[in-house]
């Protein structure tokens, strides 16, 4: 029986605090004392007509908590507590929420239609709850229904085709279902509002309607409504209707050729003549066609090509015609739209189409842009300006490059002095042109630059003068140095190019990062990232000194964080991503001069004030900075070796800190990370604190509430610790293998059809493989005997993953390696374990062809430690 819960629900909604907390209070415990009259009370109060529009507002709102949460593993347990709830109870909170459909409340039936797919979402795929579908379409089909009762049961359906698989519906269904909306979309029949929520309801349908396309003729009368309903008066149905075009594009592309003239014709007409929020659907169509063909030639270019779906090359025949639509939307520019990063026009919309269609057909763009950009590049306008640098840094992804180069070469030299234009847009543009232009042409390594000993010191000339110009210019021009230096990169003497520019570049960095007329951090996040890309891509001969000196600038600019005045969170965030960018920098630094034997005392000189430093930032409790500043140990730990022992006292509450926040888990997987660079380090002098870290290793692992992908490393992990303290990893064997065989038990019986579990196996499996492999070599000199139990599971373990013909390259390598390993340790005591596995000579048969050298040479020297063990 429901209970009267109304002024409970308004007294939540009080101004007074005292009243709110009360009521919050008095709900919170009639859901944890008895869930099922609670919904039941709620669904009561939804669907009651007499009762106030705020409780009931309240009411719905608390429903749709009760039974859907963003967090997965909160979800599943709302899920539980429905499924748990007896079916009468259920029965009765369902009648009464299809009873709401027909409020006359908007508000109402709006949240009512949601609750309803939500619990669809849970009961539909269990084949529960049958006749919901037959009870929605009755609502559409009995005479003399309200129209907002169809309105209603139309976003119902949506909403409910949204939340469940295609898989749950039977065919007869989805015919039904289809019928109903798409006569629901009639002109002749329907109220602007039932036809806007019946178009609605399609695009969530289309996924359901594999067979219906495949069928002509029903697939000519969807096609047809949906155009038709294109070219309503009302703007809202046009949009959703277009909506449903670009879900058509990407769900039935190989279906669409008798139809593109007419969708070329409608897609052209709202480009040039509707309302912005029609006409970027109606170009989000032609990006759709785009994903969708490039994909198909990704797939074409690849060893595993059969026949596949069709490639029907629509942008290629549509050319001529789609390349001048797009270049028109370029000059429907808003005045502040480089103000701001989630501004999306049709400029906008039209330029990344424009790139699309560069990457789906390659070199015959350009004849059709450039004559567009030498039109408008001098005009007057700047609109005229803009739009073309937007279309030349458009399309440099696709097109090859000695078709571009001679273009961009011409060209260059008109760019750099854009950067100097009187229009902020223009200069934002030309920097965002400059920076694609170094990304994709500019590659001395694979032989191909834009870039020449002539034209190289006008290029840092303009970009160091044009980091000082306005915030957003100034950050476009950092992006454009980090592809200049990125582009240098393993570039044998050409790298030498860019090293006499590096200390101006350096110094011009740093002060962009420490401007103040930025009213957000991104320029100086920008900054520093490309200072960090600068200091990686370098020369070492040649920049040793530069890096020197950049070193004890950073480490003072990290100190003068701890002296800034903290009165707000505000400020305390402010403070923590200025402290992870400096971190970032310095852990480049750490790693680049900690590669050579000449440039590493540079860092063992600093290392005791940069370990005090990074522990200063610990203090500071800040997740964000905690992670930067673990990285940044991992990389000191490699650089100093043993002689980071002294740090380990001091720093070792923020490692157990680190492997205990389950909340922030990616800080948790880094400082996983940093204990097997601590490892590799100390080596045996680890040993004293091996208890405490594999006891919280442990417990990390048989931690619930830890995500998932954490867990892998914590494996790999395991066997770092073997390997540095060798026999004495023996106290942990009886904890960490059979964590190990557990986990080797879930990949066996993972789901093979879901693509992210799919992945996360491959990293669990190289783990369990790579834990295995540091064990064996750990025990190797001494105690191997311990691993013999062990022995024959492992080896079912390798058998698995051989059978696994999809599996990644990775995995194989790891499994060739282990099974080395398992040889060499354990030698004559585990012939038998060899002998007759047949699996093993097909492995190491398939590496050893593999074009990968590295695969090979593992897959020969496996080989070679099998051999000794048979024949001893």
């Amino acid at each position: 029986m429901a209970m009267e819960i109304t002024q409970i629900l308004l007294s939540a909604q009080s101004a007074d605090a005292r009243v709110r907390t009360e009521a919050e209070t008095s709900l919170k415990q009639f859901q944890e004392q008895n869930l099922p009259v609670f919904l039941l009370s709620l669904s009561f109060e939804l669907s009651n007509n007499e009762k106030p529009t705020e409780s009931r507002r309240l009411a719905g709102i608390i429903l749709k908590n009760s039974l859907d949460a963003k967090d997965a593993s909160r979800k599943n347990i709302l899920v539980q507590q429905w499924i748990g709830i007896e079916i009468a109870m259920k029965s009765q909170i369902k009648e009464l929420l299809l009873r709401t459909l027909a409020s006359s409340a908007q508000e109402a039936w709006h949240t009512s239609a949601q609750v309803i797919a939500k619990i669809a979402s849970i009961e539909i795929p269990q084949k529960q709850w049958p006749e919901l579908i037959a009870t929605l379409l009755n609502n559409m089909t009995q005479r003399d229904q309200p129209s907002s009762l169809k309105q209603a049961t139309l976003e119902t359906l949506g909403f409910v085709c949204e939340e469940i698989s295609d898989q749950d519906l039977v065919q007869d269904e989805v015919n039904t279902v289809l019928t109903a909306v798409v006569q629901g979309m009639s002109l002749a029949e329907h109220s602007p509002e039932v036809r806007l929520a019946a178009t609605r309801a399609l695009c969530n349908a289309l996924g359901f309607a594999h067979s219906n396309f495949e069928n002509e003729m029903e697939r000519n009368y969807i096609m047809k409504v949906v155009c038709e309903t294109a070219l309503s008066k009302e703007v809202d149905i046009r949009k959703a209707a277009f909506e449903c075009l670009v879900s058509i594009a990407s769900t039935y592309y190989e279906v669409l050729e008798p139809y593109m003239q007419t969708l070329f014709e409608l897609t052209s007409n709202a480009v040039k003549g509707d309302v912005e929020e029609v006409a970027l659907q109606a170009v989000e169509f032609w990006s759709s066609i785009c994903d969708e063909e490039i994909e198909l030639q990704e797939f074409e270019s690849s060893e595993s090509a059969d026949s596949g779906s069709p490639h029907s090359r629509f942008i290629e025949k549509a050319l001529p015609a789609l390349v001048p639509m797009l270049l028109e939307t370029l000059l429907k520019q808003e005045e502040d739209q480089d103000q701001d990063d989630s501004t999306w026009n049709i400029s906008m919309a039209g330029g990344t189409c424009l790139g699309l269609v560069s990457r789906t057909v390659g070199d015959p763009i350009v004849p059709l842009v450039m004559p567009f950009v030498e039109d408008n590049i001098r005009k007057p306008d700047w609109h005229s300006r803009e739009a073309a640098t937007y279309a030349l840094g458009s399309i440099l992804d696709g097109p090859t490059f000695e078709k571009l180069s001679p273009l961009v070469n011409a060209g260059l030299d008109f760019l750099l002095n854009l950067m100097k234009d009187e229009n902020n847009h223009v200069r934002d543009t030309t920097a965002w042109t400059l920076t694609r232009v170094f990304e994709l042409l500019h590659s001395p390594a694979n032989g191909f630059s834009v870039l020449s000993p002539e034209n190289l010191p006008r290029v840092v000339k303009v970009l160091l003068e044009s980091i000082q110009d306005v915030p957003n210019v100034a950050e476009k021009v950092c992006g454009a140095i980090y592809y200049l230096a990125q582009g240098f990169e393993d570039a044998g003497t050409s790298a030498s190019l860019l090293s006499p520019y590096l200390p101006d570049i350096m110094t011009y960095l740093v002060v962009a990062a420490d401007r103040t007329d930025s009213g957000d951090s991104k320029l100086r996040t920008s900054a520093y990232e490309t200072i960090n890309e600068v200091v990686r891509c370098a020369n070492i001969a040649e920049a040793s000194q530069i890096i020197a000196q950049l070193l004890p600038a950073i480490m003072n600019k990290l100190a003068q964080t701890f002296e800034l005045q903290i009165v707000s969170l505000d400020d305390r965030e402010k403070q923590s991503d200025l402290q992870a960018s400096l971190c970032g920098v310095l852990q480049v630094i750490i790693q680049k001069l900690s590669n050579t034997d000449e440039t590493k005392p540079i860092i063992l000189q600093y290392a005791d004030q940069i370990m005090l430093l990074f522990l200063r930032v610990f203090a500071c409790h800040s997740s964000t900075v905690h992670e930067e500043a673990m990285l940044a140990i991992g990389a000191l730990a490699y650089a100093t070796g043993a002689d980071f022992l002294k740090y380990m006292p001091e720093f070792y509450k923020y490692l157990e800190m680190g492997l205990q926040n389950f909340e922030e888990y990616q800080v948790c997987a880094v400082t996983v990370g940093v204990v097997g660079d601590i490892c590799r380090a100390l080596d045996g002098k680890v040993l004293p604190f091996c208890d405490g870290i594999m006891e919280l290793l442990l417990n990390d692992l048989r931690s619930e509430v830890l995500h998932r992908s954490v867990k892998p490393p914590i494996f790999s992990c395991f066997g770092d610790v073997a390997l540095a303290v060798g026999d004495r990893f023996e106290k942990y064997v009886s904890y960490a293998l059979p964590m190990m065989q557990g986990a080797a038990e879930i990949c066996a019986q993972m789901d093979t059809d879901d693509e992210e579990l799919m992945e996360y196996g491959y990293q669990l499996k190289r783990s369990i493989f790579e834990a295995y492999s540091g064990i064996l070599q750990g025990f190797k000199d001494s105690k191997s005997e311990v691993m013999l139990p062990y022995a024959s599971h492992l080896m079912q373990f390798i058998e698995l993953v051989f059978k696994d013909r999809q599996r990644d390259e990775s995995v194989t390598k790891a499994a060739v390696a282990v099974t080395g390993d398992l040889a060499d340790a354990l030698g004559p005591n585990i012939k038998l374990l060899f002998k007759d596995r047949a699996f093993l000579n097909d492995l190491l048969g398939e590496c050893l062809q593999s074009d990968d050298e590295q695969l090979k040479e593992t897959a020969t020297w496996t080989q070679g430690m099998i051999g000794r063990v048979m024949v001893s």
